[in-house]
């Protein structure tokens, strides 16, 4: 019978160092996975944006950019290693890269010029002294620059929260981008926020600051704005306010471009691409990349708190601000103006138009008013571009 040789120890070694290799490897890979690297904070943004996209897909406020955000919150929360360009702050990164578009203003200048060529400013045109609500609604924005810089923000920082009191998204993203870059996330995220939940804050507003009397007030049919109006209107208007204030261009410019390409009728095709492949392919982008921006170890701080404290104020301000102007332009006026309108004043475009709407069938199911509260969203969109352009140029 042959004899059985034993292993050698060389052998045994070998093999031990292979195992332990091996096992350092996968201690390195886990150690490298999200499940290791997950804190807290993590946690805690991933369920803001579970939360959002639940409340635009399940309750479907504002799907259009909560969807986006939401999804943009996941993907910016998932932890990953640092220096692999994988965060949307590596400067090497993907996600870097379409942030550019966030961070230089492409992007809210393109949705300005889809915003444009979808929007009709007849109902505008046909009652021009409800252009007077848009501007009173954006004293939200005033009162919101004061209440930060109480609070200790510099300046900057303190004039680009206030443009949430404006309700205009890109607006806010536009001038953080250029003001004070580094709240874009907490700015961006707020602005949206409180657009979504236009059904939640603004009806409770316009209860109590108007009577059952004042919000049955019917508004006379609008007049037929002939082409040759709604052809001058962008014209004039680009001259007019950017003019008054010329930092207002990249917003203003794009709107009242894309609003002639709608109503000069020889360039359909241009129209029908800003009114649906530009504007969603910026929104998606737009979207995306700010909810990406909302990084938790960038975006969890006590500034953040601080804004979304501040955020609903000035929007719950600006909502009070339109409707009690409506009512101090009642006691001058013969034919009166419904004080529900006022809240459509902010530049949530369609939302606050549609909530007045909608209060206003409560009250009556014949008053019809979404073409009147039309008219003061779109001013609003107006006024609270150039407030960005005004606080730009003062804050620069």
């Amino acid at each position: 019978m042959p004899r059985e040789t034993a292993p050698s120890p060389g052998i045994n070694k070998k093999a031990t160092k292979k195992v332990i290799a091996m096992f350092e490897l996968l201690i390195q890979f886990l150690s490298n996975t999200g499940y290791f690297l997950a804190d807290y904070r993590h946690i805690i943004m991933l369920v803001v944006g579970c939360t959002f996209l639940y409340l635009g897909t399940a309750k479907k406020y504002e799907p259009l950019l909560l969807v986006p955000i939401g999804f943009g919150i996941l993907v910016g929360n998932i932890p990953f290693f640092k220096g692999f360009g994988l965060g949307i702050y590596e400067s090497n990164s993907v996600l870097h890269y379409l942030y550019f578009g966030v961070t230089s203003g492409v992007y809210p200048s393109i949705v300005f010029l889809g915003l444009g060529a979808m929007t009709d400013f007849s109902s505008l045109l046909a009652q021009p002294k409800l252009m007077l609500l848009g501007a009173a609604a954006q004293m939200g924005i005033y009162f919101t620059l004061l209440g930060a810089l109480f609070m200790g923000f510099l300046p900057r920082e303190a004039a680009a929260i206030a443009i949430i009191g404006g309700a205009d998204g890109p607006t806010s993203i536009f001038l953080t981008a250029k003001l004070a870059p580094h709240l874009i996330g907490p700015i961006a995220i707020a602005a949206y926020s409180y657009m979504a939940l236009i059904p939640v804050i603004q009806p409770p507003i316009m209860r109590l600051l108007t009577s059952k009397e004042e919000r049955l007030i019917r508004m006379p049919e609008p007049r037929v704005v002939s082409k040759k109006e709604k052809l001058i209107f962008p014209i004039a208007g680009v001259l007019l306010c950017c003019f008054l204030a010329p930092t207002a261009l990249p917003l203003l410019g794009m709107l009242f471009l894309g609003n002639f390409i709608k109503e000069c009728g020889v360039v359909n095709r241009l129209a029908k691409t800003a009114q649906s492949a530009i504007i969603d392919t910026a929104t998606i982008f737009l979207g995306f990349t700010v909810g990406c921006s909302t990084q938790a170890d960038v975006f969890l701080t006590p500034k953040s708190l601080g804004i979304f404290f501040l955020g609903s104020i000035a929007f719950s301000i600006a909502t009070a601000s339109g409707v009690i102007f409506a009512k101090i332009m009642n006691m001058f006026l013969k034919q009166k103006i419904n004080p529900l309108l006022g809240a459509a004043g902010v530049s949530a475009v369609p939302g606050s138009a549609r909530e007045v709407h909608l209060m206003g069938l409560r009250e009556d199911p014949t008053n019809f008013l979404l073409m009147h509260g039309m008219a003061c969203n779109s001013s609003g969109v107006i006024g609270s571009a150039i407030c960005a352009g005004i606080l730009w140029s003062f804050f620069i």
